[in-house]
C-alpha cells in the first residue's frame, strides 16, 4: 500500500480546518477532523495522523501551502498599506467622520515618510551631576512647582501661602471667619510656611 498520489476531499477540508478554523474561531486537530467528515470515535486519532508528514505527507504539504496562502493575503506592503489608508479615509468622509479620516490621511503621511517623528531621552544619574547643576535642577524644580509649594488647605479650600507677615495675618483672619461660622467648636491651627528644613 503506497502513498496516495491526490489529496481526497476530506483531507482537503481537514487542512483547511485546520489553517483558517471552523465557524466558532480555530479548530484542534480532532475537532477539524470531525468538522471534514471524519467518524466521531476516530477523530483524535485521524486527526493526528493527517498531521504527520511521514504518514500523510500530501496533507502536511497542504497544511503548508495554505499557510503560506494565509500569510501572502495578510501581508502588508507599503502599496497595499497606502491604499487601505486611503479607502478607510474615503469611507470615514463619506460617513461624515472627519476625525477617522484625518488619522487615516496622517498615517498614510507617515508611511509615506512625510512626518519625523523625534524623541530624545536623556539618561543620567544624580550622582554624575556636579553641585552646581544639582543646585541648577533643584531651582528649576522649585520654580516649575511653586504654586504648588505655596498653598495650604483650608477646610477643603487652597489658600497661598507666604513668608509675608500680612500676608500670613490675613489668611489667619480668612481661618478665623469660617470657624466662626461653623456650629462645631474646634482650634484653629496656624502654621507658617517655611523653606528652611530645620524648623
Amino acid at each position: 500500500m503506497g502513498v496516495p498520489k491526490r489529496l481526497t476531499e476530506m483531507q482537503k477540508r481537514f487542512a483547511e480546518f485546520i489553517v483558517f478554523g471552523g465557524p466558532d474561531g480555530p479548530v484542534s486537530q480532532g475537532e477539524a477532523a470531525k468538522l471534514a467528515g471524519y467518524s466521531e470515535k476516530r477523530a483524535r486519532q485521524e486527526g493526528s495522523e493527517l498531521m504527520n508528514p511521514r504518514l500523510s505527507p500530501l496533507v502536511a504539504a497542504y497544511v503548508g501551502k495554505l499557510k503560506e496562502e494565509r500569510l501572502k493575503k495578510f501581508e502588508v506592503s507599503y502599496e497595499g498599506h497606502v491604499a487601505e489608508l486611503a479607502r478607510i479615509k474615503e469611507l470615514a468622509l463619506k460617513k461624515g467622520s472627519f476625525s477617522s479620516a484625518v488619522n487615516a490621511e496622517t498615517n498614510r503621511g507617515k508611511a509615506a515618510g512625510l512626518y519625523i517623528d523625534r524623541k530624545i531621552i536623556k539618561t543620567g544619574k544624580l550622582e554624575d551631576m556636579s553641585e552646581e547643576e544639582l543646585e541648577i535642577k533643584m531651582k528649576q524644580i522649585l520654580d516649575d512647582y511653586a504654586p504648588l509649594l505655596n498653598t495650604q488647605t483650608v477646610e477643603g479650600e487652597a489658600i497661598e501661602a507666604s513668608s509675608d507677615p500680612v500676608h500670613l495675618e490675613e489668611s489667619t483672619l480668612l481661618q478665623d471667619k469660617k470657624s466662626s461660622k461653623s456650629s462645631e467648636s474646634f482650634e484653629p491651627i496656624y502654621e507658617e510656611s517655611s523653606s528652611d528644613p530645620q524648623k
